[in-house]
């Protein structure tokens, strides 16, 4: 079993018989969570409240993988190494699927996100194509206002970023996106929660919905390798894809240089997970798990979780030697 060097997992008393006498065995224990977000993107904690929180939770292994940027990864690597948390540098990058002669498109409302796992160091091109995520970012956000403006509803920039401001541990580091426009509806008594924001608002064909303009795949892919990392697609269930389609989609994405599938999601099925994990073996990709855990107000996405409970094991670890290079 891989055991990090420098940091201490924990360990399991494990109740076993020998000869009819109970024994306590020791043995290593290592979670791990290889989805996670920050207030350097959408998430409620600053990266380093998230490593505490992992910490808390039992992980020892943990990538930050906000939404196109990387702000938060200094904070969270400091923390990391002072309180005995291996940490991986990581990113989620947006993605524009560009559907081509003979490749399925993505299913109505299907959104595509690669995870960049073990960044090691960032290249120019690298650098220049988050920097480009978050001007187009900034247009979004604009369009999702005068959206918001033409429904006859009362906001400036001004009230939306003070609510991402009082909600969250931004320490110089604030990626606004859509949970702040929903967090300002709530806050606006327009919708209860979050959840009726997104749901009668802002997810997609809804009348504040803006789409997101990502990277392409291949450029996603591309900066990702040379910057050291592993590309993952993400949450593939999130496709919209029909299966009937998916296996040779995610083939075309290996052949165009995808490493890995993140098969172990929270907002798939069980079963989907595993014929995920089955498919994604299959086309020889490597298998990760992750919570894609943003903090207490996304319901079922807890830190070291990857699915209905299952803890992410250092399995993932074992398969990807080089996320701990």
């Amino acid at each position: 079993m891989y055991i990090p060097n420098k940091y201490s997992p924990f360990f399991n008393f494990i109740l076993s018989r020998r000869g009819g006498q109970p024994v306590f065995l020791l043995e290593w224990y290592i979670v791990v969570d290889l989805h996670t977000h920050s207030t350097a993107s959408d998430g409620d904690f600053s990266p380093a409240q998230l490593i505490i929180e992992g910490k808390k939770k039992g992980v020892t292994v943990l990538a930050l993988t906000d939404h196109d940027t990387i702000g938060g990864l200094e904070e969270a690597q400091n923390e990391a190494d002072s309180i005995g948390v291996r940490f991986i540098h990581g990113i989620e990058i947006s993605i524009n699927w560009k559907r081509s002669a003979g490749v399925c498109g993505l299913g109505p409302g299907g959104e595509m996100h690669l995870l960049g796992l073990g960044i090691k160091n960032p290249s120019s091109a690298f650098t220049a194509g988050i920097t480009e995520l978050s001007r187009r970012r900034e247009e979004r956000n604009l369009k999702i206002l005068d959206n918001m403006n033409a429904l006859g509803i009362d906001a400036s920039w001004e009230d939306i970023l003070a609510v991402a401001l009082s909600s969250t541990n931004h320490v110089g580091r604030l990626s606004i996106g859509r949970p702040h426009f929903a967090n300002y509806l709530v806050k606006k008594k327009i919708v209860r929660n979050r959840d009726q924001a997104f749901a009668r608002y802002l997810k997609p064909g809804k009348p504040l919905y803006v789409p997101k303009a990502g990277l392409f795949f291949e450029q996603a892919v591309s900066i990702i390798r040379e910057s050291g990392g592993i590309p993952v697609l993400a949450h593939p269930m999130s496709l919209y894809v029909a299966w009937g389609c998916l296996p040779d989609l995610v083939k075309v994405m290996k052949s165009r240089g995808l490493m890995g599938i993140e098969a172990w999601h929270p907002i798939a099925k069980v079963k989907d997970c595993r014929r995920l994990e089955e498919m994604g073996r299959s086309i020889g990709l490597y298998i990760t798990e992750g919570s894609d855990f943003h903090g207490p107000a996304r319901v079922g996405r807890n830190i070291g979780i990857s699915n209905k409970g299952r803890e992410i094991s250092d399995a993932v670890l074992e398969a990807i030697p080089e996320l701990l290079c």
